[in-house]
């Protein structure tokens, strides 16, 4: 798995969300689990099968996290004239006048009002290093696409 790159601030929600799930979210499925079998015969039991699933889902995103924190490379980046991951960037598709604004990024960075666009997919790559009025163009699965770059970091 490639290296994660993550601004400070989602840093540090990751690891708080992990440290939740790691306590009080362990105690809290075991506690439903431990309700849902005082309820009777666990094969016809629909609250013990449910807090199950929680649990199951909440140890994959416990794996998930670890693993992405394991090997994290946390951005202290500020002001870019050029596109990094971290930063934000506005592009127009050349076929159309409506811009749009984009993080380059972890998906886990969602919380930052742009959509995102990681810096190892097709965009993302040749996106890379350029800076505010280039053109740029990328292989997309419909085909060849070119897009201008409106701003950077704004």
């Amino acid at each position: 798995m490639a290296t994660t790159k993550l601004s400070a601030s989602t840093y540090e929600r990751l690891q708080a969300e992990l440290d939740d799930l790691k306590t009080r979210g362990r105690v809290d499925i075991a506690r439903h689990i431990e309700a849902a079998r005082m309820l009777g015969d666990l094969s016809e039991n629909g609250d013990y099968h449910a807090a199950k699933d929680s649990q199951g889902k909440m140890e994959a995103r416990i794996r998930q996290l670890e693993a992405m924190l394991d090997d994290v490379e946390v951005l202290h980046g500020g002001p870019s004239e050029e596109v990094v991951a971290g930063v934000k960037v506005s592009l127009r598709h050349m076929d159309s006048d409506e811009v749009e604004r984009y993080l380059i990024g972890s998906i886990e960075e969602r919380d930052s009002g742009a959509q995102v666009i990681s810096p190892g997919s097709p965009l993302g790559q040749a996106l890379m290093g350029k800076k505010a009025g280039e053109a740029v163009t990328y292989q997309a699965p419909s085909g060849t696409l070119k897009v201008e770059i409106v701003s950077v970091g704004d």
